[in-house]
């Protein structure tokens, strides 16, 4: 149970970077909705840490 946790958070880590950087090409890195998205990320890279 524990893998399959770390693998689909890494996959919804993969997916929200991939969104975050379309974004942020398309309106710019300080853009509100980059920052939300990041603040995402963050989250979910904590989470991920958590279970490392």
């Amino acid at each position: 149970m524990r893998l399959i946790g770390k693998q689909l958070l890494s996959f919804k880590i993969y997916m929200k970077r991939s969104k975050m950087v379309k974004i942020a090409k398309d309106r710019g890195y300080t853009h509100p909705a980059v920052v939300a998205v990041s603040q995402e990320l963050d989250s979910l890279l904590n989470r991920y840490q958590n279970i490392a």
